[in-house]
């Protein structure tokens, strides 16, 4: 595979060596031509509001997906057979967070224009409105899961809307939001809610409660993007976020959401954002690559039975 193949399309950078790839040589297609999935990695993480790191995110996570099994047990398949390419790293650009955002619009549409399945690797959470912009303007009835410890739904932070902190506010503009995993909200952004009557998720409320996965389904559209924010995990199992918040979500009812979604709605997209290497723990990046596994698996899972 030539390491300069890029669908054609400017505004993509080259895609990666098969030893710097998602699921490494073993789960890099041979011809691009065929591939279903593009993995686009965003080392950028300049309105983060706390601890910086997680420009270093998508790097550990694409070294961790090169160690895992490629069969995956729930779904009996082995989805990197779909075709999964990988970008080479996302070069910033540092004159000012519109600029980045509009730089993912543009992968974003490239991305859509050439068939392709988009999953970002992140880095901070305000990238994900450049690839939602994307998708607003091709697809009709589009909905926004995203999964997350903070509202992130101020009007303004540090005198601008272009902040982590005002992400899913921005993306509100664009698509329906249905938020799943909250526990870290202002009184402005509370009062917002209220008024947009969003159909907010808390954690406390879903805390040890039945069905909640399928009450989620039902206030999403036909088609969905998957935003996750690492930080909806308990701290207990995800620690390497840059605001960490206790009572969080915990793996298989994470899972049993997105499975459920994946079967249910048409998922145009996704993005893992958010996580922050500890140095000496390799945990937390393993498993941020496995859960990249575990959706793409989810999305072709449903994919090939519709088929």
């Amino acid at each position: 595979m030539s390491a300069k193949h890029n669908y054609g399309l400017p505004s993509l950078p080259p895609l990666a060596a098969a030893s710097a790839s998602f699921g490494g040589r073993d789960a890099t297609i041979q011809d691009p031509e065929q591939a279903k999935v593009l993995i686009i990695p965003v080392p950028y993480d300049a309105t983060t509001t706390y601890i910086s790191g997680t420009r270093e995110g998508p790097a550990a996570i694409l070294r961790a997906s090169q160690q895992l099994e490629l069969f995956d047990d729930e779904t009996g398949m082995e989805v990197f057979r779909v075709g999964i390419a990988t970008l080479e790293e996302i070069e910033v650009d540092v004159s000012s967070p519109q600029a980045m955002v509009a730089k993912i619009r543009s992968i974003g549409e490239d991305t859509l224009a050439a068939g392709l399945f988009p999953l970002i690797l992140g880095g901070e959470h305000l990238l994900s409105l450049g690839m939602i912009q994307a998708l607003a303007g091709g697809v009709d009835d589009l909905s926004i899961l995203q999964l997350d410890a903070h509202a992130d739904l101020r009007q303004n932070y540090q005198g601008t809307e272009y902040s982590n902190a005002c992400i899913t506010r921005l993306a509100s503009r664009y698509a329906k939001l249905v938020p799943v995993g909250i526990r870290s909200l202002s009184l402005e952004e509370n009062h917002w809610a209220q008024e947009q009557q969003l159909p907010i998720f808390y954690a406390a409320d879903i805390y040890n409660r039945e069905g909640w996965q399928q009450e989620v389904v039902e206030h999403l559209r036909p088609r969905v993007y998957i935003s996750i924010d690492l930080d909806v995990f308990d701290p207990a199992i995800m620690p390497a976020v840059g605001t960490p918040e206790p009572g969080g979500l915990h793996w298989y009812e994470v899972l049993e959401l997105l499975r459920l979604v994946c079967q249910t709605r048409q998922v145009v997209g996704a993005d893992i954002m958010e996580l922050c290497p500890q140095p000496g723990n390799i945990a937390p990046d393993f498993f941020a690559a496995k859960l990249a596994y575990k959706l793409l698996s989810y999305r072709f899972e449903s994919e090939r039975q519709q088929g």
